[in-house]
């Protein structure tokens, strides 16, 4: 299960929408100084925050803490679909053309339509699976709420109490 914290920020019936902060591992990254998002979060581009719809039915209250999660085989599933059926379109296309003797030209067409055909096929397996609950975000836990420190409690309050 691929875990992530984040606040609670909206209700819905039966679910709820968490904000969660994206973390970043630019700064342990060896290629960091030649990577584009490195560049890209270094210039602001992009919210830092990131909002999830998240399956539960539990009375959850807004600004709560909670850990939610999503199971890794149906990440790794759809990672390799949304790479491999678009690519696999391609060769095999660009094979079968080659294989009954289509000129150059020609097989370049139909590879680029096999690509488009496989990610076609993708966004049609994307818009039947978007409904099932075993590829949705699911509330894993609450977490406990954090206590301010002392000095975070002045900070908002305004007050210098010493």
């Amino acid at each position: 299960m691929i875990e992530e914290q984040g606040r609670v920020i909206a209700r819905e019936p039966g679910a709820v929408w968490v904000e969660t902060l994206r973390q970043s591992t630019c700064g342990s990254c060896s290629a960091r100084h030649g990577c584009g998002q490195a560049l890209l979060q270094r210039a602001g581009v992009g919210s830092r925050h990131g909002h999830i719809r998240v399956l539960s039915e539990e009375p959850l209250t807004i600004g709560e803490q909670v850990l939610i999660g999503v199971p890794e085989q149906a990440l790794l599933r759809s990672s390799l679909l949304v790479y491999l059926l678009p690519l696999g379109g391609l060769f095999a296309l660009a094979l079968t053309g080659q294989a009954i003797g289509l000129s150059e030209p020609l097989l370049v067409l139909l590879a680029l339509g096999g690509l488009l055909g496989g990610l076609l096929l993708v966004r049609l397996l994307a818009h039947r699976a978007a409904g099932s609950p075993e590829l949705q975000p699911r509330l894993l836990r609450r977490l406990p709420a954090a206590t301010p420190s002392p000095s975070c409690a002045i900070e908002v309050a305004g007050q210098a109490e010493l």
